[in-house]
């Protein structure tokens, strides 16, 4: 007997006491837990997204269209970035201002090639504020999953309020299962067994995330750079 015939062998046992009538799996199991803790308007949801990305060590920021270029110029200036990584669907307009090199993701490069780059801009697919998660899908303006791993310094714009959800279940109502999902909650990073925390070992050192559209701002709070 060989590998496939016990895994099969096993399979059938398990549901031998399988009866035709019984309920599928997706009626059986019961989906009447919370979608969301408690209710929000959508403008406490981008606050509350902006706490969560904020306390993950994303570095969090506002912007409207208008003031996108600019925001995105400066930020690929103070981090030293010669060149930055664009999916083929990112809106031109958004790097318009900045002098840096654009390297398109092209399915040729290697990683040694994409690890030289530094920096990566990128939108998103739904942002999820009770857990601070961006979710990228391989749409044309989030390219290729790798592109989003190997540069140090990524660069996320998400645009407010319209792809940010307040919990995983309704992010994953809005996902389609067969697209390659990268789920991000803050920079990579990892600890050894004494707890030494490291960033950057599979994934990018820098997470800055720009909320784009600007939701209406509470008194005292400052936003520019920081989740406020």
């Amino acid at each position: 007997m060989n590998s496939r015939e016990r895994i099969l062998g096993r399979v059938r046992r398990a549901l031998a006491d399988v009866t035709p009538d019984e309920r599928p799996y997706e009626e059986a199991v019961p989906r009447d837990y919370l979608r969301a803790h408690g209710e929000r308007t959508a403008e406490e949801t981008v606050e509350l997204l902006a706490r969560n990305l904020a306390d993950y060590r994303a570095i969090v920021h506002r912007a409207d269209a208008e003031e996108l270029p600019v925001l995105l110029m400066r930020l690929l200036a103070e981090h030293g970035s010669r060149e930055v990584l664009v999916p083929p669907g990112l809106p031109e307009e958004w790097l318009a201002a900045t002098d840096a090199v654009r390297v398109p993701d092209a399915p040729a490069d290697t990683a040694r090639r994409l690890d030289r780059v530094d920096s990566v801009v990128t939108g998103c697919a739904v942002a999820i504020a009770e857990t601070g998660t961006l979710v990228l899908d391989g749409s044309p303006d989030q390219g290729r999953r790798r592109i989003s791993l190997i540069p140090d310094h990524h660069i996320c714009v998400v645009r407010v309020p319209d792809q940010v959800v307040s919990s995983v279940p309704q992010a994953l109502e809005r996902l389609d299962p067969a697209r390659p999902l990268t789920w991000i909650s803050g920079p990579s990073a990892t600890s050894d067994i004494e707890l030494d925390r490291v960033e950057g070992v599979h994934g990018p050192r820098t997470l800055e995330v720009i909320l784009l559209g600007r939701p209406p701002r509470r008194v005292g709070s400052t936003g520019r750079g920081t989740a406020g």
